[in-house]
């Protein structure tokens, strides 16, 4: 069973407080966004409601905040699963605000069916995944954010950032089949001419 918990910051507050703090912070977050030189392309789909949203590369800190800030500024909420234990003042307001989910986790529960329950019985949940696990080179992708899309018929949506020419990117929108390797050869080829920041720590070849 999942529990998506109630934190601090909803108990105590009501909806227009967090949402007055929620506005402050994302005009925030596009100020330092467009002020830094990047540009954001490409949406999700008006229809696609939940899903799981692909992100690489991941090679420094920087790179998620950045990647969130690209969804902020399109007005995207996005969600990013977090331990609830994190959600307390003041980060609790911040993590919210960015998209912050705070859950606890039966712990018996593997990832895949725990994150295709939360896919399949919550609305508005467009969850982002870092599927290489780390900040560094790996030989290839973790696959539960596949399974988990496959087994709750949601769609993966793939996202990239792009250091050289400063391009934050919402790409590709599709489904799964079950046929791991079809379905990632074109993800493979989508992530191949990405510039991450630190260029040692990404390893285009996924699968």
């Amino acid at each position: 069973m999942i529990e998506l918990a109630r934190s601090w910051w909803e108990q105590n507050y009501p909806v227009r407080v967090r949402e007055n703090v929620s506005g402050i912070i994302n005009r925030f977050v596009g100020y330092c966004f467009f002020s830094a030189g990047w540009i954001n392309t490409g949406d999700i789909p008006a229809e696609v409601e939940n899903c799981v949203i692909v992100f690489a590369p991941h090679t420094s800190n920087i790179d998620f905040v950045l990647g969130v800030a690209t969804f902020i500024i399109r007005g995207i909420r996005v969600r990013i699963l977090i331990k609830d234990d994190w959600f307390f003042f003041p980060f609790g307001p911040i993590l919210k605000s960015l998209g912050g989910v705070p859950v606890a986790r039966d712990k018996s529960q593997n990832f895949v069916d725990y994150m295709a329950c939360l896919l399949t019985r919550e609305r508005d949940m467009r969850i982002i995944v870092c599927p290489e696990g780390t900040r560094k080179a790996v030989t290839q992708w973790k696959t539960g954010f596949y399974y988990a899309a496959l087994k709750a018929g949601v769609p993966l949506v793939l996202t990239s950032l792009d250091y050289r020419k400063k391009i934050a990117r919402i790409g590709n929108t599709f489904y799964p089949t079950g046929d791991y390797v079809a379905d990632m050869t074109p993800v493979q080829d989508f992530y191949r001419d990405v510039h991450p920041r630190h260029p040692e720590g990404f390893n285009p070849n996924i699968m």
